[in-house]
């Protein structure tokens, strides 16, 4: 058994076992540090992605509550009593214009929607893909 040893003595000494004991705990440092730096961009993209939605409701935040301030001004109910509410200030007088007798109204015309054909293959992917 010490001749067993002993032949491997000059092979494995110590400085090469801790070599390689390094290398491999270098290795596992190495995994580790990807590992993580993959976990930091996927967690960034998610921070971008919500601060951008963040953005977004912030401006919508801003366009309500501005539409809400003019909707309570004496300019919005101004506006509103002329053009809907067919209301006029003390002194003015409504003129309603009507069409003369005789003439006839253009007619509106309503498009009808198109169904647009769809191919089989088109149902198939929708099905299997669940869109």
């Amino acid at each position: 058994m010490n001749k067993f040893f002993a032949r491997f003595k000059g092979f494995l000494d110590l400085k090469k076992i801790a070599l390689i004991a390094g290398a491999v705990i270098l290795f596992f440092l190495v995994m580790d540090l990807n590992s993580r730096l993959n976990e930091l961009s996927r967690l960034t993209e998610q921070r971008n992605d919500a601060a951008t939605a963040v953005a977004k409701l912030e401006g919508t935040l801003q366009v309500l509550q501005t539409q809400q301030a003019y909707a309570g001004s004496q300019g919005a109910v101004e506006e509103w009593a002329y053009n809907e509410g067919h209301m006029v200030r003390p002194g003015e007088q409504l003129v309603i214009p009507i069409s003369p007798p005789g003439t006839t109204t253009e007619p509106v015309f309503v498009p009808t929607p198109t169904v647009e054909p769809v191919e089989n293959w088109e149902i198939w992917l929708a099905l299997i893909l669940g869109d």
